[in-house]
């Protein structure tokens, strides 16, 4: 039996992390002093709250999935200094020039490519404001359009391998993360694919917001663009054979192939004469920044979810479920409207290492396949990166952009359609679980 106690310490603490998220506390910091307070209120005694910080710690540094963390974020860091993403752009717009809305078309493609050798949805969003938007602009594209293509189209980078979202995901959960790559590639696909209907039925319904100058007919020639595959695109090519053909290969492992990765992108960076030594060590630096902040994420969220364990708060939300008989349908609508929620306020990262401890326990009663569970949260929390009043995906777009004729609110309406589009495939995914599925 559960003591009441118990329960209002756990139910206390969700609520108090809310009031800190809102009032600007650090997510991590949030977590971690909320739940060394709650184990300390149920325990009463200081040492069992610090042994659980200490025992979060060792578990989270220990554990081997981790270090794939950092080798991947370095390779995307590498490769978007490289220049590798405004190679694939530029083959990605001479191949769909002289469609009208081919240069939306042709961004998305490249972010899916991009997205392919970097795992990042920051680095996308970045690389592509500078790349992409400019262009759009040039060719007289609506500028809400411009912003809100290349923020839709830069969450491919956390839903196709290698995402680190989906590396987290596996560590929380213990899945393989080969399986959750393999289960992001047809996902990642699909929604790219939906985003080009999406921006050829704009063009049809709502010309005016997709802009535009007059199509011009001519083409580069067929040579040219065989040249540019293989110039521009063999190098995208190359990594993704290393990176995941070294895995399903089995031939490197999630951590050696991550390293393999950086080296054959810093090889070809040198080799194209695009990085040089301040460049490698300003992605050294970054890596080590946005590790950290991972890290320390994932020990906040370790520790948070052995509160709830004490608090027996899973349980008593699994037999909650399970006493109103909620159907398989209603419980993923409870779910996504959660992840929705979250979305607004903070990042794809803390949705993971929240939201998913509290709701494994009511997954059993359903036989839900967790690598399938994995790819809906990290596509249902991904919207969020497209919706305030968090976005970061366009707080990241309208500083790089740096132009003043463009506002946020102007980047957040036109995210907003490819939000819609973003939840449209949230429910195919869910309805045909065999998509996830099918290369696993």
């Amino acid at each position: 039996m559960i003591e009441l106690s118990s329960v209002t310490v756990g139910l206390t603490s969700v609520v108090a992390i809310v009031v800190f998220i809102y009032a600007g506390v650090h997510i991590a910091v949030a977590l971690g002093m909320i739940s060394f307070v709650g184990v300390l209120l149920l325990k009463g005694n200081v040492d069992i709250a610090l042994n659980l910080l200490s025992l979060a710690m060792a578990d989270s540094i220990s554990d081997e999935a981790f270090a794939t963390v950092p080798l991947f974020v370095m390779m995307g860091l590498v490769v978007s200094r490289c220049g590798l993403g405004r190679d694939v752009y530029e083959f990605a717009n001479d191949v769909f020039h002289g469609v009208r809305g081919g240069l939306g078309i042709a961004t998305v493609v490249a972010n899916a490519i991009f997205a392919a050798v970097t795992g990042s949805s920051i680095a996308s969003a970045s690389v592509f404001a500078k790349v992409a938007i400019p262009e759009m602009i040039r060719f007289r594209y609506g500028k809400r359009f411009a912003v809100g293509i290349v923020a839709g189209s830069s969450v491919l980078g956390m839903i196709i391998p290698p995402s680190v979202m989906l590396i987290i995901y596996a560590v929380i959960t213990e899945q393989s993360v080969g399986a959750m790559f393999l289960a992001g590639v047809l996902p990642g696909i699909l929604l790219s694919i939906a985003y080009c209907l999406a921006i050829m039925l704009f063009v049809v319904i709502a010309p005016q917001f997709v802009g535009g100058a007059d199509v011009d007919p001519s083409r580069p020639s067929p040579r040219k663009l065989a040249q540019d595959a293989v110039t521009k695109l063999g190098p995208v090519a190359l990594l993704v054979v290393v990176v995941l053909g070294g895995i399903y290969g089995g031939i490197l492992t999630p951590v050696e192939s991550g390293a393999a990765g950086t080296v054959a992108a810093a090889i070809m960076g040198a080799m194209k004469r695009r990085l040089n030594t301040q460049a490698i060590w300003g992605a050294l630096v970054d890596t080590g920044h946005i590790t950290a902040n991972i890290l320390f994420l994932i020990i906040a969220a370790s520790i948070y979810s052995r509160l709830l364990g004490i608090a027996g708060l899973p349980t008593l939300f699994g037999e909650w479920l399970s006493a109103i008989h909620l159907s398989f349908a209603g419980f993923m609508v409870i779910y996504v409207l959660l992840l929705l929620a979250l979305g607004t306020i903070i990042d794809t990262a803390s949705i993971i290492l929240i939201v998913v401890p509290l709701f494994l326990p009511a997954l059993q009663p359903f036989n839900i396949n967790l690598v399938w569970f994995g790819i809906i949260t990290v596509v249902g929390a991904e919207i969020g990166l497209l919706t305030p009043p968090f976005g970061i995906s366009c707080f990241v777009i309208k500083a790089t952009i740096d132009d003043p004729s463009i506002t946020l609110n102007d980047v957040f309406m036109g995210a907003l359609p490819f939000a819609a589009v973003m939840l449209l495939v949230l429910v195919v995914l869910i309805v045909f679980p065999q998509i996830s599925l099918a290369l696993i």
